[in-house]
C-alpha cells in the first residue's frame, strides 16, 4: 500500500537520501558524472532542500509500507499551472504504478487550487518522457536552459484535465 504524504522541513534528509539513490540510476547515461554532482551539491543537500520549501515548492513523500520510495516537488506556477519541479522513484518503484499516483495525486493538488493544468521539464534524453506522454502529457516547447555552465535541454510538457 502506497502513501503519499507532505514533506516538513525535518525530512529533507529522507530526500537528500532518496535522489542519491536515483540520480546517478536516472542520468548516467544522459549526463556526465561531473554534472550529476554538481546538480547534487547545488539543488539537494538539506539546506537547499529546506530553501525550497521554505520559500516556493511543496514536497510530497512516496511511502510503501515502512519505506520512502519517491519524491515529488510541485510549485504554484501561474495563475492556471501547477508545476512539477521534481518526481523522482527509485529504479525498482519504476514501472509499478507509483509515477501515475504521484501525477494522480498532483491533479488533486492542482484541483484543489482551482486549476487544472500541469507543467514539468524533463530531460530530453530521459526515457521519463515516454512515460509523461502516456499519462497525456504533451511537449509545448523545447527548450536548452543555461545553469551553471551546463546545458539543460529539455522539453516542457502540460497535461489538461
Amino acid at each position: 500500500m502506497f502513501h503519499v504524504t507532505k514533506a516538513t522541513a525535518d525530512q529533507a534528509q529522507i530526500i537528500h537520501d532518496l535522489v542519491h539513490q536515483i540520480y546517478y540510476p536516472t542520468y548516467k547515461d544522459i549526463l556526465t558524472k561531473e554534472q550529476i554532482d554538481f546538480m547534487l551539491d547545488k539543488s539537494y543537500t538539506i539546506e537547499a532542500l529546506q530553501h525550497a520549501m521554505a520559500t516556493d515548492q511543496d514536497f510530497y513523500l512516496l511511502k510503501e509500507e515502512d519505506e520512502y520510495v519517491g519524491f515529488m516537488a510541485l510549485k504554484q506556477a501561474t495563475d492556471t499551472i501547477v508545476r512539477i519541479e521534481k518526481l523522482y522513484l527509485l529504479p525498482e518503484m519504476q514501472g509499478k504504478g507509483c509515477g501515475k499516483l504521484l501525477i494522480n495525486y498532483a491533479q488533486d493538488m492542482a484541483l484543489s487550487v482551482g486549476k487544472h493544468r500541469l507543467e514539468l521539464n524533463v530531460n530530453r534524453g530521459n526515457k521519463a518522457y515516454n512515460f509523461y506522454l502516456k499519462q497525456g502529457f504533451k511537449v509545448i516547447q523545447e527548450i536548452d536552459i543555461p545553469y551553471y555552465g551546463y546545458i539543460l535541454d529539455d522539453y516542457v510538457m502540460q497535461q489538461d484535465f
